[in-house]
């Protein structure tokens, strides 16, 4: 059943080309100035109207009449026509009075009529200009508007990009610092950069916490493994202690590995790294001769396409990538699966892929892989869920991004990318 938070989110889906805020508030403030220009044009127009009609009686008494003298069509026609040839008139081309005219004459107007048509020609100009000028301020409103949502908007920008980019990224140290008015999104800015403050503070006191307790366990732990090993070593353990002596060195072997993948977590998750030359194609070759006999032992073939991939960064942070992308791929595959490592560089950027084969998986999925001590429901193996974590955390720290996409036939395809080292250039 459809509740109404989904139903509002899922008519929200709907428009996916929703006008941006900018244009928004640019419309509705052309509609308000083109409301109330047409309501002050309509007040304008009417009023003009109302004054014209109260000021009629200075108007209509002032016009000159002239009395039109009544003509008795029966009456006989006394007047004598001159003729066109007498010397005394003059020739005014006009045509001659005394021929009967074919057209109709127009009737005088009175005043009365004479004010209306006045009237209505005044009103009709009026409001013919006043039209005109409400368009072309209403274009010149639209064109202000887009222009100061623009700069209002400005800085809201900033925050947008500042927190996307904030988002995308492994550390917290960048900060708006927004000057100018203090204004509401100056306010915001503020708040922002507090709030970036207390989560960079409280991540770093967790990295901090782990780092150090991981540490502080290394070496009772060291302890333990050397305690049970001497006793081991020198026979003297009996026959039905063996087995529970070798359990607990397993559970031994296993906390170490924790406990090192969590200092190799928090370390990349620290931001603080060198910066050396490394070729990530011999970082990956590396990485499949550590792992051959493992592969060998799982029955998965690693086969490697791997060309010059130059990046700068912490050479035992990334051998720790490609030794995790690796193994991650031959522990969670099947017997006679196959793992690919290819490296290169495409523009500006430098890659590393591993695809491996496996069980199939839901791309929906994949995202909670990259979390710390997540699995993928029913994928074999017997990692510690920390490998894909780790990888996450380097590669941000080496402003890198990372993808994982599923195969349709099993399997995943990890993409790693980082900036392309630029190499200088060699002497003539």
């Amino acid at each position: 059943m459809t509740g109404p938070k989904q139903g509002r989110t899922a008519a929200r889906r709907a428009v996916p080309h929703r006008l941006p805020l900018r244009g928004r508030l640019t419309l509705v403030t052309t509609v308000v100035f083109l409301v109330l220009g047409a309501g002050l044009l309509l007040l304008n127009w009417l009023s003009a109207r109302q004054l014209i009609e109260d000021n009629r009686y200075l108007v209509v008494p002032a016009v000159e009449t002239v009395p039109v003298q009544p003509v008795d069509p029966t009456a006989p026609d006394t007047t004598e026509a001159p003729s066109p040839t007498d010397p005394g008139m003059p020739d005014t081309g006009l045509p001659d009075p005394g021929l009967p005219d074919t057209g109709v004459p127009a009737a005088p107007l009175t005043p009365a009529e004479g004010f209306e048509d006045f009237q209505d020609q005044v009103l009709t100009q009026v409001l013919t200009r006043s039209l005109l000028l409400l368009l072309v301020f209403t274009s010149l409103a639209a064109l202000l508007a887009w222009w100061a949502a623009r700069r209002s908007l400005h800085r809201l920008s900033q925050v947008t990009a500042a927190a996307r980019r904030i988002s995308t990224g492994s550390t917290l140290d960048e900060r708006l610092g927004l000057t100018g008015p203090h204004d509401e999104v100056r306010e915001l800015g503020d708040t922002f950069d507090a709030m970036l403050d207390r989560l960079d503070r409280s991540f770093d006191a967790q990295r901090q916490f782990t780092a150090h307790a991981s540490h502080e366990l290394r070496t009772p732990l060291t302890l333990q493994r050397t305690a049970l090993e001497i006793p081991l070593a020198q026979g003297r353990v009996p026959d039905d202690l063996k087995p529970a002596l070798h359990r607990a060195l397993d559970a031994n072997a296993r906390t170490e590995r924790l406990i090192a993948a969590l200092l190799t977590l928090a370390r990349g998750e620290s931001g603080t790294r060198s910066s050396h030359p490394v070729d990530l194609a011999d970082t990956a070759r590396n990485a499949a001769a550590e792992l051959a006999d493992e592969a060998r032992d799982a029955q998965v073939r690693v086969t490697t396409q791997l060309a010059h991939a130059p990046v700068a960064g912490d050479p035992a942070l990334l051998a720790q990538v490609a030794a995790n992308l690796l193994a991650n791929a031959v522990r969670h595959n099947h017997p006679g699966g196959t793992a690919t490592l290819t490296t290169g560089t495409i523009g500006e950027r430098t890659f590393l892929d591993v695809t491996n084969s496996g069980p199939v998986l839901e791309q929906r999925d994949i995202p909670g892989l990259f979390e710390p001590f997540r699995r993928g429901q029913g994928r074999p193996g017997t990692g510690l869920g920390l490998g894909l974590a780790v990888v996450r955390a380097i590669t941000h720290s080496h402003d890198g991004t990372i993808t994982a996409t599923a195969r349709p036939g099993g399997g995943i395809t990890v993409h790693l990318d980082l900036p392309r080292r630029t190499e200088p250039r060699p002497p003539r």
